[in-house]
């Protein structure tokens, strides 16, 4: 069912959220439906079910825009990002449907543990990363048949939780880019297209069994796709390996604290 709700004033926030939330994604590798669903609960309010479903449609177009200009500035992986894509896709419809039967105060709490789990996760700096960051991306145009198992579950587990949570399944699509030691340009623009294939299939999913707020998305995908316009040209004009690590501890220390704030709500 989609529901068509009054706009109350303090949902002229939300275009700056979007904002601000798709040009740090599209500069780390994500499309920042991490922080949509927490974000339109604690502060506005809004169902969860609902939450993760306009999330999900909101972050269509940043994962649009991000994997057209990644692609454009050759940080796409196309067949590697097909894999994933693919079988997160899957994951995405499975997750959503899910997602749907689970009360919202079940569903709100489990959101909380996974995100205190992602964010203690996410410290753990990947192995690797200095080796290849400078080794251009012709090398990993290949994909090596040894490394299709472990494509496939992780495709799938990112999926599953894109679909459950309305989030982007971001982490462990960026756990998995890393082990297959891609320089972190080739990490960050591939995972902005699969999480982007992850959105659409998840957001599918949830028009089935859930309801979404046509304001929301419009007011929080405006600002998101232009944050998304601007994230990947402002990344050239930095050095993501030197920043890798302090993206990384930021992103764990915010994600941990909102999954607090879910818990203990």
């Amino acid at each position: 069912m989609i529901l068509e709700s009054a706009i109350e004033l303090n949902y002229y926030w939300l275009p700056l959220i979007g904002f601000i939330v798709g040009l740090v994604a599209t500069m780390v590798g994500g499309n920042g439906a991490f922080f949509f669903p927490p974000t339109l609960i604690l502060l506005f309010g809004i169902s969860p079910h609902v939450a993760i479903a306009t999330s999900l449609a909101a972050v269509i177009p940043i994962g649009l825009i991000g994997s057209a200009e990644h692609y454009r500035r050759n940080n796409i992986n196309l067949p590697v990002g097909l894999v994933f894509g693919g079988f997160g896709m899957l994951g995405a419809v499975v997750g959503a449907l899910i997602s749907g039967y689970m009360e919202a105060v079940f569903l709100i709490k489990a959101f909380g543990v996974y995100s205190v789990l992602l964010g203690l996760l996410t410290m753990r700096v990947p192995k690797n990363v200095d080796k290849a960051a400078n080794t251009p991306p012709e090398k990993f145009s290949h994909i090596r048949r040894e490394k299709l198992p472990l494509m496939i579950s992780i495709g799938l587990i990112a999926g599953i939780v894109a679909g459950l949570f309305g989030t982007s399944g971001t982490a462990p699509v960026l756990a998995g880019l890393f082990l297959l030691h891609f320089p972190v340009k080739l990490v960050i623009g591939t995972s902005v297209m699969i999480v982007f294939m992850n959105a659409i299939f998840g957001f599918g999913g949830h028009l089935l069994v859930g309801e979404i707020d046509l304001e929301l998305i419009f007011l929080l995908g405006s600002g998101a796709a232009i944050g998304a316009f601007f994230g990947p040209r402002l990344l050239v004009k930095i050095h993501p390996e030197r920043k890798e690590g302090k993206f990384r501890y930021a992103f764990a220390a915010i994600i941990i604290a909102l999954g607090l704030l879910l818990i203990f709500r």
